[in-house]
Formats: C-alpha cells, sequence, structure tokens
C-alpha cells in the first residue's frame, strides 16, 4: 500500500470516529437493547453500555432515539465503553442551575424519595435534599407526596460541591398568609361556612374555616344542655357554622353551630304554658333531681321535691332510669335562662289537702318506719303521707340518744297524732304517747332522799346517767360525784344513789352518788 492511500484512510477513519473524553456529554442514538443494557452509538470506534435501570421509561428505549449520555469510562476492565444517560441529565441540570440560579430563587421539583432526615428532591434531574422542617409536609399522606410536582425555594446552593437544599416552607406560608387575607376579605356575620373540628378544650372546639381558626363555644353548640364538647363534635368532623362574630385585628372568629337550626325556646310559653302537660324522655338523672327532654333541643328539670307527694327525701338515683318516659306537669318557664320547672306531684290529687280532716289530734294509727334522722324517725302512713317521731317523744323516762335505739326501719308501730300542718307538709306523731305519763306515779315512788342502788347507763362528761329501774333514769350531776369515782365507771356498773330532786313538769330526777 503506497503512502499515500495510508494517508487517505487515516483521514476517513478520522472523520468517522471522533475523539472522546472520559466526563464529557455526547449525542448517541439507541441501536438495541436487552434485560440489562442500552447499547448507544456515540460515533466511536465502538459502541457504548448504559444500564437499562437509568431508563425510567421502558418506551423511550427505542431504536434510532436520540439521547445524551455522559463518557464514565472509554475502557473499562471488559475493554468496553461505559456510559451513563442519568449522569448526563445531572450534570446537565449543574450546569443550567450554575448558570440561572441563586439561592432564594424558586424552581420546580419531583419528590422521589423519602429518607433519614428529609426528601430527595429530582430538580432538572439534579438531586436536591428537603430538610423535614422544611418541607410544609405535615399531615400530608405520602402517596400524594411522591406523585405531586411542587415549587421550591433554594435555601441553599454550593455550585462547586454541587450541594442543592430545598425549602417549601416560606412558599406554603405565603400561600396560607393568601388564603387567610381572602377568607378574612369574605367573612361576614350571619354567613355560614364549612369547618373542620381542628381541636377540642373543655370550653368549646377550634375549627379550621380553609386557613383562619375560628372557635365555637360549648354554649353555642347545642340548644340542650351538654356536659363537654366531646358529645357534640370529634377531631376531624366536617360541619356548617355560622359566623357570630370576627375580630380580624386580635385574629378571633366565634363560631355557632346551634344556630343552624332555629331556636326551640322561641314561642316556649305559648307551647308550654303553666300547667299544661307534656310527655318526655330521661336524658340525666342527678341526686337532686330528673332532666326530661320533652322536645328536641328542650329540656326541663323535674327536682327531688316534685316528684311526689307522699315522702320528704327520694333519691332520683332510685326511682328512673336515663331512656325512661315520663309524664310531667309544667310548672313555671323562664324563656331568657331556658329552664323550664316540671313536676310528677301535680299530676296527683294532694293528699296533704285532706290531711287535717283524716288525722284529727290524739288519734290512735298505724305506720311503718321508712327512715332516720339523727333527731327523730320518718314513719309512713297508710295514705302513703309521712309523719316524724322526734326523738324526745319516744320514752316517757328514758334518755334516747339514736332513734335506732328503739325502733327499726320497715317496722310497723301504733302511734299517736300530736298535730298536723297541712299548709307546711308535717304530721308531728308520738310513740311515748301511746301510755300515760307516770312520773306523778315516779315522783311518789321515789320521793327526794330515796337511797337506791342503781345501774350505769352512760358516763357523759356534765355527769352519769343510771337506771333505778325498768324504763326509769336518773342523772347524778358531776357536782355529787366524786371525780375519781366517776371516772372509773362503765355502762353496767353499780353504784349507791340518793335521789334530791324529782322534777315531774321537766320528767327528770336528780340524783346524788355522795357518800357525805
Amino acid at each position: 500500500m503506497s503512502e499515500d492511500t495510508q494517508t487517505l484512510m487515516q483521514e476517513m477513519y478520522n472523520e468517522t470516529f471522533r475523539d472522546i473524553k472520559e466526563g464529557e456529554i455526547v449525542s448517541g442514538t439507541i441501536v438495541t437493547h436487552n434485560d440489562k443494557e442500552v447499547v448507544v452509538d456515540i460515533g466511536f470506534k465502538s459502541e457504548g453500555f448504559v444500564s437499562i435501570e437509568e431508563f425510567r421509561n421502558m418506551d423511550s428505549i427505542d431504536a434510532g432515539a436520540e439521547i445524551e449520555v455522559l463518557i464514565e469510562s472509554i475502557e473499562d476492565d471488559q475493554g468496553r465503553l461505559v456510559l451513563s444517560r442519568a449522569k448526563a441529565e445531572k450534570l446537565r441540570g449543574w450546569l443550567k442551575i450554575g448558570e440561572n440560579l441563586n439561592e432564594g430563587d424558586h424552581i420546580d421539583g419531583r419528590v422521589v424519595k423519602q429518607v433519614k432526615g428529609g426528601f430527595i428532591i429530582d430538580v432538572e434531574g439534579v438531586e436536591a435534599f428537603l430538610p423535614m422542617s422544611l418541607s410544609a409536609f405535615k399531615g400530608v399522606p405520602a402517596s400524594e407526596i411522591l406523585t405531586n410536582k411542587y415549587n421550591f425555594v433554594i435555601a441553599k446552593l454550593n455550585k462547586q460541591r454541587r450541594n442543592l437544599i430545598l425549602s417549601r416552607r416560606e412558599i406554603v406560608q405565603k400561600e396560607r398568609e393568601k388564603v387567610r387575607e381572602k377568607i378574612w376579605g369574605e367573612l361576614n356575620k350571619g354567613d355560614k361556612r364549612e369547618g373542620i373540628v381542628k381541636g377540642i378544650t373543655d370550653f368549646g372546639a377550634f375549627i379550621d374555616l380553609g386557613g383562619v381558626d375560628g372557635l365555637l363555644h360549648i354554649t353555642d353548640m347545642s340548644w340542650t344542655r351538654i356536659n363537654h364538647p366531646s358529645e357534640v363534635v370529634s377531631v376531624g368532623d366536617k360541619l356548617d357554622v355560622i359566623i357570630l362574630d370576627f375580630d380580624k385585628d386580635n385574629a378571633k372568629v366565634s363560631l355557632g353551630l346551634k344556630q343552624i337550626t332555629n331556636n326551640p325556646w322561641a314561642g316556649i310559653y305559648d307551647k308550654y304554658p303553666t300547667g299544661s302537660t307534656a310527655k318526655g324522655k330521661i336524658v340525666n338523672v342527678m341526686p337532686y333531681g330528673v332532666f326530661v327532654e320533652i322536645e328536641k333541643g328542650i329540656e326541663g328539670l323535674l327536682h327531688s321535691s316534685e316528684i311526689t307527694w307522699q315522702k320528704k327525701m327520694v333519691n332520683p338515683q332510685e326511682m328512673f332510669k336515663v331512656g325512661e318516659e315520663i309524664e310531667v306537669q309544667i310548672i313555671n318557664v323562664d324563656q331568657d335562662s331556658k329552664r323550664i320547672s316540671l313536676s310528677m306531684k301535680q299530676l296527683e290529687d294532694n293528699p296533704w289537702a285532706e290531711a287535717s280532716a283524716k288525722y284529727k289530734e290524739g288519734d290512735r294509727i298505724q305506720g311503718r318506719v321508712r327512715g332516720f334522722t339523727d333527731y327523730g324517725a320518718f314513719v309512713e302512713l297508710e295514705s302513703g303521707l309521712e309523719g316524724m317521731i322526734h326523738i324526745s317523744d319516744m320514752s316517757w323516762t328514758r334518755k334516747i340518744n339514736h332513734p335506732q335505739d328503739v325502733l327499726e326501719k320497715g317496722q310497723t308501730v301504733d302511734v299517736v297524732v300530736l298535730g298536723v300542718d297541712s299548709q307546711n307538709h308535717k304530721i308531728n306523731l308520738g310513740l311515748k304517747q301511746l301510755k300515760d305519763n307516770p312520773w306523778p306515779q315516779i315522783s311518789e315512788k321515789f320521793p327526794v332522799g330515796t337511797e337506791i342502788k342503781a345501774e350505769v347507763v352512760l358516763n357523759s362528761n356534765f355527769g352519769v346517767f343510771v337506771k333505778l329501774e325498768d324504763d326509769i333514769e336518773a342523772l347524778v350531776y358531776s357536782s355529787e360525784i366524786d371525780k375519781e369515782k366517776a371516772a372509773a365507771l362503765k355502762p353496767g356498773d353499780s353504784i349507791d344513789v340518793k335521789v334530791i330532786k324529782v322534777d315531774v313538769e321537766q320528767m327528770k330526777i336528780g340524783v346524788s352518788a355522795r357518800t357525805e
């Protein structure tokens, strides 16, 4: 071969195959591909290879398609030309970013994945880092984050080290401010708006109106009485509310829920005049009475004193259950305070109206012991009315410390009517009056000066009570007994005493234990 021919062939070779450098971006044409690699012709003496994993869309791997690649290695261990499409995109992206963008500029990107401390963002083929604290993704579902494109602010850019840190916080804050300004401009008293329950406290609930929070106070939640806002709303609930008032300068909005519906208390005097009857459902039972819902939004109180004529002290919690339906009479309505007083006993005949005629002073009647107080016992009479036996009317001669010392609950007893006060619903009864007053005979049997052996009943601060004989007790005054001797006495001990005073009117005997 002549020298001229060799020169010509070298020139043709050089024209056909260009020189390339590692790290350079070049254009190439896809020749073919398999499951692992894509073969690309870049005009070099040999074809290059790109990993198929660098192609997100398999439809783009068509023979003849033009792509840009970065030359990673002209000749690897296997003598092959290694190319990278992803690195070419990344380098192009960095070149574009370096030329056109600076810190504080806005740029669009797509979330690629979440990593420790934040997210990886694809920006023009460049991987940027979005710290969690600057993401403003709180509450956003992961599926939404990974499918949408977002606008970011360049928080930090190091072009030499190719380090890019982004932020969404400022953008979201500005968007929220725009939304707030828009909402504040749209607010009008009386308007109805949709909101989402954001939080609940003891005094109400905070409602997100779409960028502006408002307070739904517990008193504006329901026309009926509620104990806690959680009885009406839950976090996350969507509900319509009424704008009651707002103050833009102080960022306060007052909301109403019950105002969505008509006020059931309007025209209450016409609907439920005093003396009318109604049926209702028990919604709450308290020790002092029963709350009855007579219609939606209207509750009344059946006080324990209005349950029955027959008993002064009743326990509503033993008589009623929530959900039970009862009939009541309206005895008072206060629209301003939204209160209705109810009664059950007014639906029955008042037995006290005939009590004075039925029970005369001195009558002997029978009753059942229903309960006790420190000062007496309640006795239920045959008519259902109650009378009281005072502790002083239980015995002529004994000192009664507790009514239970004489009577038992449920016991049937004969009593004497001492007085009837129909107006104040009182009947005074006596137990000792079943027998004649024994004190005239006692004064004769135990005249002053009588000496007798007595049994100690009670040792108190002001003296010692002793029993002279069955049901006859006397008091040894503290001045009539030696202190040391008195301190040693206990119930059941015997002691010699002398009668020093007999008072028939006061029904008392005074004795002395002095030996002098």
